[in-house]
Formats: structure tokens, C-alpha cells, sequence
């Protein structure tokens, strides 16, 4: 890992010594609630239900992929499609599949899917994590497609991912079981090689590399997953393979019905306490936040300055996200891996995506500057909204100036009084 130990700043702004810090209140947003109680059964029914040739399975050695996206009980799932296969005399083994996450190497991909509580030990089979590919098609305009090796000499992959908006860009298949085939089974050389064109392109080509991919390599069926606005999965389906497009574009629909976004238009200064890769591939989800790298996000929310606290523990260090940040912590730019961060922004060709900004040397300073440089606002009356990251999203703190806007609507619920924010001796939210 790479680290830089930055030095200390004091960064001071003339009339800063009269912005004062909002009291803030704790408020519950509220959404759709509906999840899936009994997961296990629930994959097992959709195993049983929408699988026709179980037969098939026996004595095949069956590829189940896992990624990088935070997906809660993802060792539940996993594990239930490990045994169900089992029964049916196949023997299952799991893969990483990732594209270049987690520092773009084997050892940090198995790592990266350890922290969800898959390894061997738990899922009661072989892990393979390799970097190495095989060249299995190409597009028309002659980009290869890649396949991981292990995969691609299985006798079956079960493609499974989380289906979610994209962060940078839009299209019938965004982040879900498609991108999975086009980048997360290419590993580090075909995410690389698929980026090369940009987001831009990404619409047009993800269908066209599943095309290839559907009909060059084993696949046998797909899992969707969708969550609701509580991180909680809402929806799981099992297709067979030829089904994953179809599925994959209308779990997406879905998956946008569900996003939990701020009951308020307009945020003068945002603080987010951590952001990582297990929450979204920008660290925090612009569907959210209304910043991303590409465009057409910027109607999601009315936002002057954003403050990002730190990274979480999941992200391995992976400091993507942080560029859209106005401002952040002396601490939280010490804790980033930058060789690991820079792979990931290389592969995604968004090298502004490693950029830092800002930084003060503790929460208090950073929040002050933050307020201090909004411009046209009422500095009595700041609208503060702070979040732990864009995947909790029912109970958050917002300024005490939002109480009026708030208090009478049926999917808001003021849960305290006004408070000040609590500060430690080093000057760090408490």
C-alpha cells in the first residue's frame, strides 16, 4: 500500500470567526419498507422455481461470481446457492469478479470479498482468484472480450450481481448482472481494455460484449438483486441465462423506483462520514449526492458544498469518490492507498477521479471553511445536512433551519430537539 502523510494546514478566512456551526436535529426519512424476511428461502424457492434443468448440473463444476459491491447477507446468498447446487450433485467453486478493484491483483480480490464473509472456510468450497483471462470474442470494432480463466473453463457461470443505477452514465443496463459479464468477469485487462472508450460509450457497448459473451462462454443462469432504500434487499430473482438481459433492464427499473434521496431539494453544505467501493464504484451514489464524473446528475439535488469525512473500512483504502468532495480532513487523505486508487481511476480512465481536494486539519475546521464559502446564503440560517454514507439514508441530521419546511410532511418524522454537534478534544465529530 501507498500512503503520503500530508502535512498540517490552517486554512483561514476572513470572517470566518463569526460563521456559526447549526444545531442540528435527527430526523427519519421514510420509504417503501418492503424486504425479503426469509432470504435463504427466498433464493432456494427462485433456485427450485425458475431453474428447469437441475438434471444438467450433476458432476459440473459450476462458477458463482462475487463482486465488490457492498451487498448485505451477500454470504447468505451465496452460500444457500452453494449448498442448492451441491444437492444437486454439482461441484460449485466462487470467484471474485471485480474488473480491477481492489488494487487490480488476486490476493487483494480475495481479500476484498473476505470482508463480506466469503472465503473457503465459510462457504464450504474453492476459492479461485486469478487475474488471468482468455480471449473468447470480440466486438465489431474489434475490442476483445475477456473472460476469467477459471470461469471460462468451468462447465457453468451463475452470474450474480447487485442491479443499481450507474454512477456515470445512463442506459437500459447500467450496474447490475450485465456489467458483471462486461467488466467484472473481464478482470483487470478487459475491465481496462472496456474502459478505454469511456462512459460514454458504455450504453451501447455492455449489450453487445453480453452478446459475445452469452454465446462464447458457459453460462448457465443469472441472479439479480435489488435493494430498497434501507440497504435491504427488496428483490431477488433467478433466471436462466437467456433471461439476464431482459431481467437485468427490468430489475433496473425497478432498482430506480427505490432510491432513498433527501425529502429536501436544496443542501447548503452535505457532510458524509464515510465513503468506499462497497457502497457505490464513486464511493457514495451521485443518484444521491447529485456529483458524479459524467453528466446528467445535476438535477438530482441543489448542492453548494459537499464535506466527506472519511472512507470506510470495507473500501480497503480505495479513496475514489473523494475528488467530488469541496472539502475533507488532514486525516482522511492520509488514509487513502494511492497506488491502489490510482489503478482503479486509470482503469476507469477517469483520472480526475484521483484528485484530492481540500483539506483542513480536523471536522471543525473543515465544516467552518465549508459554510464559510457558500455564497448567497443566510449564514443564521446554513441548511446543514449530515449522513453516515448515501446507503443510510432513513435517519440523518439536518440544521435546525429545516424544521418548518419538514414538520408537516407524512414521510418525515422529527425525531429530537435541536442539538450542537459534538466535537472531541482534536476538534473531530463525536
Amino acid at each position: 500500500m501507498k500512503f503520503i502523510d500530508f502535512p498540517s494546514m490552517n486554512v483561514k478566512v476572513e470572517g470566518m470567526e463569526n460563521i456559526k456551526i447549526p444545531k442540528m436535529m435527527k430526523i427519519k426519512q421514510i420509504y417503501d419498507p418492503f424486504k425479503i424476511e426469509n432470504l435463504k428461502g427466498w433464493v432456494e424457492k427462485e433456485m427450485e422455481n425458475n431453474l428447469s434443468h437441475k438434471d444438467s448440473f450433476n458432476e459440473k463444476r459450476i462458477c458463482i461470481t462475487a463482486g465488490s459491491r457492498g451487498i448485505p447477507n451477500l454470504d447468505i446468498i451465496i452460500s444457500t446457492i452453494v449448498k442448492k447446487l451441491k444437492d444437486w450433485g454439482a461441484k460449485p467453486f466462487i470467484i471474485p469478479a471485480m474488473g480491477s478493484h481492489a488494487g487490480g491483483t488476486a490476493e487483494g480480490q480475495k481479500d476484498l470479498i473476505a470482508s463480506y464473509n466469503i472465503t473457503e472456510e465459510s462457504m464450504g468450497v474453492p476459492i479461485l482468484s486469478s487475474m488471468e483471462v482468455v480471449k473468447i470474442g470480440e466486438l465489431p470494432d474489434k475490442t476483445p472480450v475477456y473472460c476469467d480463466k477459471n470461469a471460462y473453463e468451468s462447465d457453468g457461470i451463475v452470474v450474480l450481481n447487485k442491479v443499481k443505477p450507474h454512477t456515470d452514465f445512463r442506459g437500459k443496463h447500467e450496474s447490475g448482472m450485465a456489467k458483471m459479464i462486461a467488466i467484472g468477469l473481464a478482470k483487470h485487462k478487459g475491465a481496462s481494455m472496456f474502459h478505454m472508450k469511456g462512459f460514454s460509450s458504455f450504453a451501447e457497448r455492455i449489450p453487445q460484449v453480453c452478446g459475445v459473451f452469452l454465446k462464447n462462454a458457459p453460462v448457465v443462469f443469472g441472479v439479480g438483486i435489488v435493494q430498497n432504500a434501507y440497504d435491504e434487499i427488496s428483490n431477488l430473482e433467478v433466471m436462466e441465462k437467456e433471461h439476464i438481459l431482459e431481467r437485468d433492464a427490468a430489475l433496473l427499473t425497478m432498482a430506480k423506483g427505490k432510491i432513498a434521496k433527501f425529502k429536501m431539494s436544496s443542501i447548503d453544505v452535505l457532510i458524509i462520514d464515510e465513503i468506499g467501493k462497497n457502497i457505490s464504484g464513486n464511493g457514495f451514489d451521485p443518484n444521491v449526492v447529485g456529483r458524479s464524473n459524467s453528466l446528467g446528475f445535476d438535477e438530482v439535488l441543489d448542492l453548494k458544498k459537499l464535506f466527506i469525512r472519511g472512507l470506510t473500512k470495507e473500501t480497503h483504502h480505495n479513496g475514489c469518490g473523494l475528488n467530488h468532495a469541496d472539502i475533507t480532513t488532514r486525516r482522511c487523505v492520509c488514509d487513502i492507498d494511492y497506488e491502489s486508487t490510482w489503478i482503479n481511476v486509470s482503469t476507469a480512465t477517469m483520472l480526475n477521479g484521483g484528485r484530492i481536494p481540500i483539506y483542513a486539519d480536523n471536522d471543525r475546521e473543515a465544516l467552518l471553511l465549508a459554510i464559510r464559502t457558500c455564497t448567497g446564503i443566510d449564514f443564521n440560517k446554513v441548511k446543514v445536512a449530515h449522513i453516515k454514507n448515501s446507503a443510510t439514508m432513513d435517519v440523518i441530521e439536518v440544521s435546525e433551519s429545516y424544521y418548518d419546511e419538514l414538520k408537516d410532511r407524512d414521510d418525515v418524522e422529527i425525531l429530537s430537539e435541536p442539538k450542537d454537534i459534538e466535537f472531541n478534544k482534536d476538534g473531530y465529530m463525536i
